[in-house]
């Protein structure tokens, strides 16, 4: 009898709300007892910029923690999210299946084929979400993510609704000859990686760590505010990406996280559709096609 050299993770969709129901409530209880971290900045790795201040010490990581408001906020736009993506899942599994029965490459070794397709996705989703965070018909969708001014396990679960916007950006994989079911499995992965890393409950980790992965202190500062740490580390797993290309920067001072302007609102309406009605409108007013196009390509403010 022939062994299967198939990789399974159907259990993954099983256990992943219960998971993120018990680490959410396991971090707010840890938040509660402790209020003060003093752990933060990797002080080898600031700038001349970060340590020329009166204060070359890196800032303490004191937890903005919860509030009930934000976070029953956070799972709506969940809700919506796996609404919409069930549906939309429907097409872009078609599409890549076309797009894989026209494959350019056929990798035989189902193992080999899927570690291409964790490394391909984790490449290509630094450049989607490089694209997100630079050019405002992008950042339309991904704002929702970043429209929390809190930074905890559930500002993960505060996804977009219009994630269609950047589907296309992984559909080379299965062109190259990765097989749907492992392109999408890899996608799912990615994500659920990244849910551990919205976390003020984790310092610093390992320097080999650090310097290889994505962890919770170099994606605080993806979600900072702050003039040094905005379009910085846009990594989904791999940290390496934004040492490679020139987006990395270490958490030094305190992070205020949400946007340089933000929506205060927590209706979810909003939270997902504010910057596309915004930019919409922009887009109505611009006169001629060559400023119409420089709206929807321009810098988010």
């Amino acid at each position: 009898m022939q062994k299967s050299n198939k990789i399974k993770f159907d259990f993954i969709d099983a256990i992943s709300l219960p998971l993120f129901a018990l680490t959410m409530i396991t971090e707010a209880r840890t938040l509660q007892n402790r209020p003060y971290l003093r752990e933060l900045g990797d002080m080898d790795a600031a700038s001349e910029e970060e340590l020329s201040g009166s204060d070359p010490n890196p800032d303490p990581l004191v937890p903005v923690g919860y509030e009930a408001n934000d976070t029953k906020a956070s799972l709506k736009m969940l809700v919506g999210n796996i609404t919409i993506n069930t549906l939309f899942a429907l097409i872009l599994g078609k599409v890549y299946r076309a797009l894989y029965s026209n494959r350019v490459f056929n990798i035989r070794n189902r193992k080999l084929s899927f570690l291409l397709a964790m490394i391909g996705w984790d490449f290509l989703y630094y450049w989607s979400h490089r694209l997100q965070h630079e050019r405002r018909v992008f950042w339309a969708n991904h704002v929702t993510h970043h429209s929390s001014e809190h930074y905890n396990l559930s500002t993960a679960l505060r996804q977009p609704w219009s994630g269609y916007l950047v589907s296309w950006i992984h559909m080379p994989l299965p062109l190259l000859g990765i097989p749907p079911e492992q392109v999408m499995k890899a996608g799912q992965l990615n994500l659920l990686y990244q849910y551990w890393i919205h976390t003020e409950t984790i310092g610093r980790l390992s320097k080999p760590i650090e310097n290889l992965f994505n962890t919770p202190s170099h994606h605080r500062v993806h979600h900072g505010a702050n003039p040094q740490y905005i379009d910085k580390n846009y990594a989904g797993v791999l940290i390496t990406w934004d040492k490679i290309f020139g987006t990395f920067e270490p958490e030094v001072r305190k992070v205020k996280y949400g946007l340089t302007k933000n929506i205060k609102t927590f209706k979810p309406l909003k939270i997902a559709y504010h910057e596309l009605t915004d930019l919409f409108s922009d887009f109505r007013k611009s006169e001629g096609w060559k400023n119409k196009i420089s709206c929807l390509l321009a810098h988010p403010e």
